[in-house]
């Protein structure tokens, strides 16, 4: 199967007021139409020639949408605002829209109830988890969390509890 080529533009670093991301990046609605279909946003994005990283189109209303640039990517790539951006966007057909750490896997094939309960959970909620799992570069601390999380949907009856969920990860 050859995955489909990605959708190019330019636009132009702009600042963000939303709290959670510095900067943003508009979507041409031409671009945005043709990658939101059937509810899911979720896609794989180059800055200037980048990596492809999964990220999401985020709704800015009145059928517009965003590609927030962190920090980090900004820093990665020298980006300052107002700066312009080749962009290439494609449509994340991943199973999650984040890759599965190889230790979350494996907690998967040998606990079938800690599966279970994983995969009861939104789609959103599993990407928070795969993102907390896979934020590690060691492998013991990803092992560590893959646990921590299982064993903290045992205990809430498959619900996450941020606050009781973030104090334990802290704690290691």
């Amino acid at each position: 199967m050859t995955r489909p080529k990605p959708l190019r533009f330019s636009a132009i670093l702009e600042k963000s007021t939303n709290k959670l991301w510095g900067s943003h990046l508009h979507v041409p609605q031409s671009v945005a139409k043709k990658l939101v279909l059937g509810g899911s946003r979720r896609v794989l994005r180059t800055l200037n020639g980048s990596e492809e990283h999964q990220c999401a189109l985020l709704p800015l209303g009145e059928g517009s949408f965003v590609l927030s640039v962190n920090k980090q990517w900004c820093k990665t790539l020298s980006l300052e605002i107002g700066a312009p951006v080749s962009v290439g966007i494609r449509r994340d057909e991943s199973m999650y829209g984040l890759p599965v750490p190889s230790e979350l896997k494996e907690l998967f094939r040998q606990d079938k109830d800690g599966n279970r309960l994983f995969h009861s959970l939104t789609p959103g909620r599993q990407r928070t988890l795969l993102y907390i799992v896979g934020s590690s570069r060691n492998p013991e601390t990803r092992a560590w969390k893959a646990t921590t999380i299982i064993r903290h949907l045992r205990d809430n009856n498959g619900t996450i509890k941020y606050r009781q969920l973030t104090q334990t990860l802290r704690r290691r």
